[in-house]
């Protein structure tokens, strides 16, 4: 079994998105926003919940340039050299790549963890025991492990695994391998998936060791494993972010999910329950936190609602704010400007937010 100075933590953090307008915007993305209203922001939430897992020493973020003073300023114990910077945007395939040679330059018997940073995780400590079950397990075998998500309801926002819970793997019971991953469904599929219990949310959260990852990038991804080996001599030097600026935006914009994790053969899941959710919606947000006996979900200083049900209102930077009269409805504020919208037609901000 690797020792605990041979864990690494990823955070992917490069994406742009502004799902959670008007608070996220593309100069400062969810990922760095405090949508939870409880002083951490959604990345600074994943960093606390591997503080267990991991020495701070051993955390890695991937980010874009426009994002470099952000990550220093909210994850300060993040050693400088381990945040790298993506000249562009690839996919997560080229992402994991990059880091999984830049790890395995570093530490040979590196053992990873890699974690989208805008998720949110309610049961830590479920969270941090089923991820030190899947690195002891990738830590002995050339296995690669994802985590996932048992659904509560038919997502069609989400992609699924498809496990055989026929027989566990033989080193732990809590572990299975993969038959298929599955493109986000339909809603009538979706129903099918719940109804069934070998169907899994896939949360993006993937557990490999080093040598694993960079095998796997070479048996079935050569031509971007080649880009990275071309890299070797200048990982950890002066010349890396120049070298990288001018090889990353060659490699082919793919997901790891086309290009490993659907051809290789030794995957598994590990199904899990810790309260997950990727936040990609203020309805999300609405389902994920606690509410009021009406159903309301209130994030701010001094919030007062008034016969009003199945809302959720964010407003941390007013002082006081009164609700009345609305029945599921986002009521959110930031830096002056405000959305009022109804939680079912949220999709459709997207289209006025110009």
């Amino acid at each position: 079994m690797k020792r605990q100075s041979n864990k690494h933590v990823v955070i992917m953090a490069g994406g742009v998105g502004s799902r959670f307008w008007p608070m996220s915007v593309a100069e400062k993305p969810k990922q760095f926003i405090d949508v939870l209203g409880c002083g951490r922001s959604l990345i600074q939430l994943t960093y606390d919940r591997f503080k267990d897992v991991c020495p701070s020493e051993n955390v890695w973020v991937v980010t874009s340039e426009m994002y470099k003073d952000i990550v220093k300023e909210q994850l300060p114990d993040v050693p400088v050299s381990h945040i790298l910077l993506e000249p562009c945007r690839r996919n997560t395939a080229p992402c994991i790549a990059y880091v999984s040679w830049r790890i395995k330059s570093e530490d040979a018997d590196a053992n990873i963890v890699v974690t989208p940073s805008d998720h949110v995780v309610m049961n830590v400590p479920e969270f941090q025991r089923v991820i030190n079950t899947a690195m002891d397990f990738t830590s002995s075998s050339d296995a690669i492990v994802t985590l996932g998500m048992k659904p509560n309801r038919p997502e069609t926002g989400y992609g699924y695994i498809q496990a055989d819970l026929s027989v566990s793997s033989l080193s732990n019971k809590e572990i299975f391998s993969v038959d298929s991953f599955r493109e986000k469904p339909d809603l009538e599929t979706a129903k099918k998936y719940v109804q069934k219990d070998n169907y899994f949310w896939n949360a993006g959260i993937f557990v490999w060791s080093a040598h694993t990852i960079v095998n796997a990038f070479r048996v079935y991804q050569p031509a971007l494993a080649s880009i990275f080996e071309k890299l070797i001599p200048y990982y950890n030097t002066l010349e890396e972010q120049a070298k990288i600026n001018e090889l990353f935006p060659t490699c082919e914009n793919i997901s790891v999910d086309y290009a490993i994790m659907e051809k290789a053969e030794e995957i598994f899941v590990m199904p899990a329950d810790f309260g997950w959710s990727d936040l990609g919606t203020w309805g999300s947000l609405h389902g994920q936190v606690d509410k009021d006996a009406d159903s309301n979900v209130a994030i701010g200083n001094n919030i007062k609602l008034f016969e009003c049900k199945n809302c959720i209102v964010h407003t941390t930077d007013e002082r006081k704010v009164v609700v009345q009269g609305l029945d599921g409805y986002i009521v959110a504020e930031k830096d002056g400007q405000l959305l009022v919208c109804k939680l079912s037609e949220e999709q459709r901000i997207k289209n006025f937010q110009e």
